[in-house]
């Protein structure tokens, strides 16, 4: 503070060739992060984003694949993903945390009987989205989440 105000000082007097540059920042400095969050907020209310986020992961795991919007896909990615580590791990308390998500208790059970088998040798990456034309209507991007 006292730097720029003795700068602006000396500019105003026309002395600039004795102000010393401030020192110059990291290329490699931290900013903050504000206004900036780990996921989309889809414009809806955060109970109707959950319920969506829920439905959509239901569906995907049920039917292999799903087509919507490509930012609803991307989001829903995630879910999908965590679900089928949950199931890899197969433990009581994962099978819990999958209930909670879910909303087909038995397709919980078929989840955790087939994702150790058919995953084993994946460390991640259990989904995929691609793109596809834009809806008619409204020319949403499109896109494909299916299981790898």
């Amino acid at each position: 503070m006292i730097r720029r105000t003795l700068a602006c000082a000396l500019a105003i007097a026309g002395a600039t060739a004795f102000v010393a540059a401030p020192p110059a920042r990291a290329a490699t400095a931290l900013c903050a992060s504000h206004g900036k969050r780990g996921f989309k907020k889809l414009s809806l209310p955060a109970d109707q984003r959950k319920a969506l986020l829920r439905s959509l992961t239901t569906e995907t795991i049920r039917h292999g694949r799903i087509t919507t919007t490509h930012t609803r896909a991307k989001e829903v990615q995630k879910h999908v993903d965590k679900m089928i580590t949950l199931g890899k791990r197969g433990d009581l308390h994962a099978r819990r945390q999958a209930m909670a998500w879910m909303y087909d208790k038995q397709l919980v059970h078929a989840l955790f009987d087939s994702a150790a088998g058919r995953y084993a040798d994946r460390e991640g990456g259990y989904t995929r989205v691609l793109r596809t034309m834009p809806r008619a209507g409204d020319n949403a991007p499109m896109g494909i989440l299916e299981l790898v």
